[in-house]
């Protein structure tokens, strides 16, 4: 079983070759078709989706299709959903089988008080008997392996990771991506990785580390420390999507950074249509930008631009400056 470079895969998610030690991590509102393509572009081992409500595809949510939208050079690619009822979400997960994606993941981490506040995301990990619920029926009814992220636990008397961890893999989870907080933490405080090397050396499948790596030496250290199979990289790649390269953001020459961006940006448009794509894709530039420093000026008439035109002229005017004066280390 190997790729198209005759190299043996680094991992498997059951019968699903992985190639490649770090992942883009999903994220609402970021990754999307045109971000996750360029992540994977640059070497990340697989493309999860923004998590889609089990709901949404019940109801047949007008921007669902759109949503689900996926190159095929991005397999293996995984549709993330959540849901709290097991009912319910594996009715959605086998409507969304006719779409082909290689793996279901559930989601069991997110923080977000519109998604706890119905007991879904990391309002789970208070329901562990219904978390093995949902694994149970999911992996019976589907054929495509089913996978789970999760945090540590609620808070710091409920730390119960393991346990959840477990639940996972004994109801045919293929695969646990843990997230080194709990959820009352969000994303405040430092992400710890005792945990998740605590259930990598009790699980018998894959562990993914995911939070607080923010560089190619941090993401060694981690895989090192935690045994883990993987990392997933959030928000550090919007600042450096060439960490899936293995690069640091210093490596990167900022006539790349323009190409790069202008490749994404187009990208955004074509898929959003101009004007919104041209809007939603300001989060993006603010961030690529950020390790330049711009100036205040700058960024804001960039983030303010209203047509394509305008942004592609102050991008370029901002790159002339950036590379006619020498950026001190």
């Amino acid at each position: 079983m190997t790729n198209d470079l005759g190299q043996q895969p680094d991992f498997l998610i059951r019968d699903i070759p992985i190639f490649g030690r770090s992942i883009l991590a999903p994220m609402d509102g970021v990754s999307d078709l045109p971000f996750r393509s360029l992540a994977r572009r640059l070497g990340s081992a697989a493309s999860y989706t923004e998590f889609i409500n089990a709901i949404d595809i019940i109801n047949g949510h007008p921007d669902l299709a759109r949503r689900l939208q996926y190159a095929e050079f991005e397999r293996p690619i995984v549709f993330q959903i959540f849901d709290d009822d097991p009912q319910r979400i594996v009715e959605a997960a086998q409507m969304l089988l006719p779409y082909q994606p290689d793996i279901i993941d559930v989601n069991l981490g997110c923080s977000a008080k519109c998604v706890t506040n119905r007991g879904a995301g990391a309002a789970l990990m208070r329901e562990p008997a219904k978390i093995g619920a949902i694994f149970r029926a999911l992996t019976s009814a589907l054929p495509v392996p089913v996978t789970g992220k999760i945090r540590l636990g609620w808070d710091e008397t409920s730390l119960n990771y393991l346990e959840v961890a477990k639940i996972i893999q004994d109801n045919g989870g293929s695969l646990v991506a843990v997230h080194g907080r709990t959820r009352v933490q969000g994303y405040t405080g430092n992400a710890r990785w005792e945990p998740i090397a605590e259930i990598k050396n009790a699980l018998q499948i894959p562990v993914i580390a995911n939070g607080d790596i923010t560089t190619v030496g941090e993401m060694t250290h981690v895989l090192q420390s935690t045994g883990c199979d993987a990392v997933m990289i959030g928000r550090a790649a919007l600042e450096n999507p060439w960490i899936f390269s293995g690069l640091e953001r210093s490596q990167i020459p900022p006539a790349v950074v323009q190409q790069t961006l202008m490749e994404h940006y187009e990208a955004m448009l074509a898929y959003y249509g101009p004007e919104r794509g041209n809007v939603l894709y300001r989060k993006y530039a603010k961030r690529l930008l950020q390790p330049l420093n711009p100036e205040r000026d700058e960024i804001l008439e960039l983030l303010t631009a209203t047509t394509p035109q305008t942004f592609q002229q102050l991008l370029d005017q901002f790159f002339r400056r950036i590379q006619a004066e020498p950026i001190l280390h």
